[in-house]
């Protein structure tokens, strides 16, 4: 090629670039994929890429472009990739944000770009009222934590000790279980709650047995279960007849197996369940194993999957549209069939509504799954009870 065509070969890209460019839709997916929480990562991740694989990468004309960046699980970092990604690669969405501090870092972002910004992890109540720029497809403690509270005076369970991780997520799991719990008749013999950073459950979990509750409510991060339930067994908890009750990130479905029998006939309440009996989740569960060389996908990978389907059927709304205000106002009041059941954004909130239910550890077929026996229905976050 001579030095002319190579020029308009040069002008030509030059041109090309930014409407090439413009084509797209890019969405930032910051996840912690290394450090302690890299499981949440790694399942938002895969069921992310499982939607775009079953779904195509074009929604009304844009292609859309999936920029993953690791934040380790360390706010500043994910305030840094969250600026980098909105001034230098023009992104038009961000998602992910597996813990609270880190949604919280993000937000002021959001707000000041304009830039929608889907929350597929992080728990904490008060997340959507950082920007209103948040929508959020995962859940709220005081969500899950609403079923079992309710379900556990009513099932012969009249005296409780609570155990949390010491985090806002953790905060909002105690207070919505004391209120409702006493609502319903029961008693708190003690609060209790655990470091986040390498928590070393034994001397809690001794008070607890010296103080011989009916049960002991428990809510730890997704991926700490299986160290609360080794040590439960171990320190004879069980024996004692204390029963196991929770919110489901104890049980994961990720670790779930792992366990062992020590987490048989543990009752939680959550959102979503492996186990849970629809063509969707059928699908769902069948896909990610494909994806992911036979996992199990938990309530992360579910709120991933279903992060993907907001962005793609508010885009699919705007008509291709990708400027933030239209974006967030499309995904208000969106509606659609999940894996984990019927869903929604609350149009005030951008809290997402769902279905919590009832599980208990069973062993099915040599495997233990949290097989679901009632439910809540549609059910908003108490946390932001009008």
């Amino acid at each position: 090629m001579n030095k002319h065509l190579l020029a308009a070969a040069a002008v030509f890209a030059a041109l090309a670039g930014p409407a090439a460019a413009a084509d797209s839709v890019k969405v930032g997916l910051i996840l912690p994929m290394t450090g302690p929480f890299a499981s949440t990562g790694r399942a938002i991740e895969a069921a992310a890429r499982l939607y775009m694989a079953e779904h195509g990468d074009t929604v009304a004309g844009r292609k859309i472009e999936l920029k993953l960046e690791d934040d380790g699980g360390v706010a500043d970092k994910t305030k840094r990739i969250a600026q980098e990604m909105v001034v230098r690669d023009q992104v038009k969405v961000l998602a992910g944000f597996g813990l609270t501090p880190l949604a919280f870092a993000t937000a002021p972002i959001a707000e000041q770009a304009k830039v929608p910004m889907v929350v597929t992890a992080a728990a904490t109540s008060s997340i959507t009222e950082k920007s209103a720029y948040i929508a959020r497809t995962s859940f709220t403690l005081p969500q899950a934590a609403l079923g079992i509270a309710e379900w556990a005076p009513k099932n012969g369970i009249k005296s409780a000790v609570t155990l949390v991780s010491d985090y806002a997520p953790g905060v909002d799991a105690e207070k919505t279980f004391v209120q409702v719990f006493q609502k319903g008749g029961g008693t708190v013999a003690e609060s209790l709650r655990v470091p986040l950073a390498n928590p070393d459950f034994a001397p809690f979990l001794q008070r607890v047995k010296d103080a011989k509750p009916d049960a002991l409510f428990i809510f730890v991060p997704s991926g700490v279960g299986a160290a609360v339930m080794k040590q439960f067994q171990e320190r004879g908890l069980a024996d004692a007849g204390i029963k196991l009750i929770g919110t489901g990130d104890v049980v994961d479905d990720d670790i779930l197996n792992k366990m062992g029998d020590p987490a048989l006939g543990a009752v939680t309440s959550h959102h979503y369940s492996a186990a849970h009996d629809s063509p969707e989740n059928r699908k769902f569960v069948a896909g990610y194993g494909k994806a992911t060389g036979g996992n199990r996908p938990n309530f992360m990978a579910v709120a991933g999957y279903d992060g993907m389907h907001l962005i793609y059927a508010a885009l699919a709304k705007t008509g291709g549209d990708a400027d933030g205000d239209k974006l967030i106002a499309a995904m208000k009041g969106m509606a659609w069939t999940s894996p984990r059941g019927p869903v929604s954004i609350d149009p005030e909130t951008r809290d997402i509504v769902q279905d919590v239910y009832i599980r208990r550890v069973e062993k099915k077929d040599g495997e233990l799954w949290n097989v679901e026996f009632d439910k809540l229905v549609a059910v908003r976050d108490p946390g932001k009870a009008k």
